[in-house]
């Protein structure tokens, strides 16, 4: 049951007060806010550990590219040590802002 639904059958309470006072509409809103902040953070580290993981398994696969120097420095090193940082760096940085924009979504909802 989607909360779209359960307000319409709830339309004369007010969304918030449901939420304040716990009641079953309410346990609805708030558990499909989770859910979706759970599928983001879940999907933000699937992706992730795939990038970071897939690494190991490139290295296998071509065995001449953990003998590449770039610049003086091995490839593997470079990638882990250097590029690593900022590939989750902006991970974070699209999650925190699809959480906030997921959040923001609820509070209209809400509204």
């Amino acid at each position: 049951m989607s909360p779209r639904t359960v307000a319409r059958a709830a339309a004369h309470r007010p969304v918030r007060r449901e939420i304040d006072e716990q009641t079953i509409v309410g346990e609805v809103y708030m558990r499909s806010l989770v859910r979706l902040q759970l599928r983001l953070a879940i999907g933000i580290c699937l992706i992730f550990a795939v990038l970071l993981g897939g690494l190991p398994i490139l290295f296998t696969l071509e065995p001449g590219l953990s003998t590449t120097t770039l610049l003086g420095v091995p490839l593997p090193w470079l990638l882990l040590g250097v590029v690593v940082y900022p590939v989750l760096v902006l991970t974070a940085w699209f999650y925190v802002r699809q959480a906030e924009r997921n959040e923001r979504d609820f509070s209209e909802l809400v509204q």
